[in-house]
């Protein structure tokens, strides 16, 4: 079969590579069919490319997956009418976190014909070869399809026990020359920079995570290292970034890949989401040498309270001492914090102010955003039980409508008060940020001028 998989257009200038497509496009490619890539992302062509596309050039299948943001949602639905809108219209299957939790609201939204929830590298195959023998879907475990109108979502498929069974995503149908343009903390002008996976899953149960599978399933070291080898070889690939869910998942892990990275000699730059509960001296000090040069946290609150009902397994002392540890160790910590969860307040959101002026050192850019209840995520459920949400189309339609304004509301304060505190955080933030880049940038000219460096390039920024 002729399969097209659409990158969808975020509206970045550099996309970040698609690497969930990028799976089920060597899944289905090692099935024995035919695979291009849709390369919205990199062109930003308007939707009705797409639909000129499929008119000029024939597929049997079509497939997009999206993650639940408020835009990717809007991307996937003017996706799906550039697809509904074609003279011969390809089968359509959409997948993802959006779908997977919702699948019957999004079929009808999309009039797409399947969904694949969950993860997708069995699934679509077995998706693909009853389609092309005319199967039942009924029997095709982790979809959810169309039948004479209605909408039948079938069992979820088992998880696939050893990740490093699969073969590496099909990094030869998209164009990296395009994608490692991509940038990363303290990554100068000529590194050529790409996410790897260590992992899938996460062992950890924060209310507002949606998680399409349960449980954690990492890679073994060495398949990381041929991996990231393999990249380095043929694209010229000197820094990674680990951009699944938790690479720190402990102390052990961290240990045993930073060891095996060194012994490999590797010698590549990375980055990677942490915890800060397995940040301790010695394991920062491996990570250092072992060519970690950033590490983002999920902070989210700096209040215990907020902490616990979040279930995020954190307290502020441990917060504080990881990140001094950080710090401490020659690692950037990336700060995640959130407001708006169940418990925080005024002086909540002035707490994790306070931490962020004094601690970050801004390798990067960061602002307070308001928390948001996923479809699928405990918070989610909880916001419906409670009369705050009415369903998936409420909130897609009505509440997440911009990922920095409040959708659902768990505070006491009203949505004014809501935005004006976030305003006045952010404000503090965005100065303090601005102030030290200011310095930073007024200490290169004395350099310069007063020093005389012949070394300086100019005042640029990438």
């Amino acid at each position: 079969m002729k399969v097209l998989l659409i990158a969808y257009d975020n509206g970045s200038y550099i996309s970040w590579f698609p690497h969930g497509l990028a799976y089920i496009a060597a899944a289905v490619k090692n099935a024995g069919h035919e695979v291009a890539i849709y390369n919205q992302d990199k062109f930003h062509y308007p939707d009705e490319h797409l639909t000129d596309f499929l008119n000029k050039n024939k597929f049997d299948v079509a497939g997009v997956g999206v993650i639940a943001g408020y835009y990717q949602y809007r991307q996937l639905l003017k996706i799906a009418r550039a697809v509904n809108n074609t003279k011969h219209r390809p089968y359509f299957i959409i997948g993802g976190h959006g779908p997977s939790p919702e699948p019957e609201y999004f079929l009808k939204k999309t009039n797409a014909d399947a969904a694949v929830i969950g993860e997708g590298d069995a699934t679509i195959v077995e998706l693909l070869e009853a389609l092309n023998k005319r199967r039942d879907l009924g029997s095709v475990k982790g979809v959810a399809f169309c039948d004479k109108g209605k909408v039948v979502i079938n069992p979820r498929r088992e998880l696939i026990k050893d990740i490093d069974s699969l073969p590496f995503p099909a990094f030869e149908l998209f164009p990296l020359d395009y994608y490692r343009l991509l940038r990363a903390p303290h990554a100068d002008n000529r590194d050529f920079v790409m996410p790897v996976v260590s992992g899938r899953g996460c062992p950890f149960k924060c209310t507002f995570c949606y998680r399409m599978d349960e449980g954690f399933r990492p890679r073994k070291p060495e398949a990381i290292i041929e991996e990231i080898e393999f990249l380095k070889n043929k694209y010229r690939i000197t820094y990674v970034i680990f951009s699944d869910e938790l690479l720190m998942s402990s102390s052990k892990r961290v240990t045993d890949i930073c060891e095996a990275f060194l012994k490999a000699g590797l010698n590549i730059k990375w980055c990677c989401n942490g915890r800060l509960n397995f940040a301790l001296p010695k394991v920062l000090g491996l990570m250092k040498k072992a060519g970690c040069l950033f590490i983002n946290y999920g902070i989210e609150s700096m209040d215990d309270n907020v902490l616990k009902n979040m279930k995020k397994g954190l307290t502020a002392e441990m917060i504080v001492k990881g990140i001094e540890a950080t710090l401490a160790s020659g690692i950037s910590p990336g700060f995640n914090m959130i407001f708006g969860n169940i418990g925080d307040t005024k002086k909540t959101l002035k707490k994790a102010v306070r931490f962020l002026v004094k601690y970050d050192d801004c390798s990067q850019l960061r602002t307070i955003r308001p928390v948001t209840p996923y479809p699928g995520s405990p918070l989610y459920y909880h916001a419906i039980k409670n009369g705050l949400l009415k369903d998936c189309g409420d909130f897609y339609e009505n509440k997440h409508v911009n990922s920095d304004l409040v959708s659902v509301n768990f505070t006491q304060m009203s949505d004014s008060e809501f935005h004006k505190c976030l305003l006045e955080a952010n404000t503090e933030l965005l100065n303090n940020y601005f102030k030290k880049k200011s310095g930073e940038r007024i200490n290169e000219a004395k350099s310069l001028y007063l020093g005389r460096n012949v070394n300086f390039r100019g005042f640029r920024q990438t």
